[in-house]
């Protein structure tokens, strides 16, 4: 497992929040700053609809479809996309929808129909998708997750659509730590995406008429649960009697993105808002409690600023901070630094990793996803060439001064 259990429940004695499993992760690095239960896989509903995206604009990428390309959706996909017990947009069989509708139908409305319907565009049929889907998360390092259908629904609600071999309660399942993987993917690889999650309301055109479609998504500007000190602009909600209300979301605010996700809040009716109410105590517990320490490339660091060099030119290098870091560390603490390595050999490139820094706070471990620890490369300042054989010679009788 890329997270270590002692990570799985990361400060959550700090906030006691009202959810089955959370995470709270800075966007960029993977660094965790909350986490509750974050390993135990779940049931993730509409949240599934991440992944099935994810692969839709990746196939755009490579140039597989375009964003104008057209899918009909089959008979059995209609059908499910006329339940109004699902989130849906009503889809016609044999109509043809440009997958950028489907597309912006699937992340607004979290329409079911249109989302498995991506999946027939972009794999060719449910199952091929299903085995895109795993192979991808699998990439990612994402081992225990269980995916059958491109939407969330329980499979037994999918008609033909289901995944052959499997029973009719089961549900895609993933922890929150594996979730908050997925949403990092997404955000870095096609950071558009939230151009399309941040829409509180849109229109769909089914044929024949128009729907209005609504963001579950309600801490956007406009909707019930929006906070003014949380500019919320993405990313999906899930919900199913399993699952609970679960919210993948991101906010950005002083210029920092983090990523959250809640699984098993309290679903009393539709309209029951615990998911947005207890992802707010989150993010106001991130912004709060941490502050960042960023540390800008090409920036010297105090007692970690030099190695040495024992057949150098000169005996040591100057290095600096090879990419800018950020680090959340709780208020009152610090971010200490240090190099990986002491001395190295000659000679030294301008430029060239010569060694990494690895930082730490005063206060507590700096977990992340991966679990990596947060290091960034040191790069010499200048050239260093190899001193002549007379001069290491001299200096291993002598000592260097």
């Amino acid at each position: 497992k890329p997270v270590a259990a002692a990570t799985a429940n990361y400060q959550k004695q700090d906030l006691n929040l009202d959810v089955k499993a959370a995470i709270a992760i800075d966007a960029d690095s993977g660094q965790i700053l909350y986490a509750k239960n974050a390993t135990t896989p779940r049931q993730i509903a509409s949240m599934t609809k991440l992944v099935t995206v994810y692969l839709t604009l990746q196939a755009i990428k490579q140039g597989k479809l375009s964003w104008t390309s057209t899918a009909k959706p089959t008979a059995t996909i209609a059908k499910i996309s006329q339940n109004s017990e699902y989130s849906n947009v009503p889809l016609a069989s044999g109509h043809a929808y440009t997958i950028k509708e489907l597309y912006r139908a699937t992340l607004i409305e979290s329409a079911n129909g249109a989302a498995l319907t991506l999946a027939q565009a972009v794999g060719g049929s449910q199952v091929a998708f299903v085995k895109k889907m795993r192979k991808l998360l699998t990439s990612w390092g994402i081992t225990d997750a269980k995916i059958y259908n491109a939407c969330g629904l329980a499979n037994g609600n999918l008609g033909s659509a289901a995944y052959p071999g499997v029973g009719k309660n089961t549900e895609n399942e993933m922890s929150a730590a594996d979730m908050a993987i997925v949403c990092q993917k997404l955000l870095k690889d096609f950071p558009e995406v939230l151009n399309t999650t941040s829409i509180a309301q849109a229109t769909f055109s089914t044929g024949s008429s128009q729907t209005q479609m609504t963001n579950w998504n309600w801490m956007l500007k406009g909707l019930s649960s929006y906070y003014s000190d949380l500019p919320v602009d993405g990313l999906k909600t899930g919900t199913t009697d399993k699952a609970g209300a679960c919210f993948a979301g991101t906010v950005k605010k002083n210029g920092h993105r983090i990523i959250t996700v809640v699984l098993g809040a309290k679903h009393t009716s539709s309209q029951d808002p615990s998911r947005f109410v207890q992802t707010a105590k989150l993010m106001h517990y991130v912004y709060q409690k941490y502050t960042t320490v960023v540390l800008k490339k090409g920036s010297s660091i105090s007692g970690a600023n030099t190695v040495k060099v024992p057949e150098g030119k000169q005996t040591s290098s100057k290095v600096v901070l090879g990419k800018t870091v950020t680090i959340w560390v709780k208020q009152g603490s610090q971010v200490k630094t240090s190099l990986s390595k002491s001395a190295v050999s000659a000679p030294v490139k301008k430029g060239a990793k010569v060694a990494s820094y690895k930082f730490s706070s005063t206060s507590s471990k700096l977990p992340t996803l991966t679990g990596k620890t947060i290091t960034a490369s040191a790069v010499a300042v200048k050239d260093n060439q190899e001193a002549n054989f007379f001069v290491r010679l001299w200096r291993s009788m002598f000592g260097s001064n």
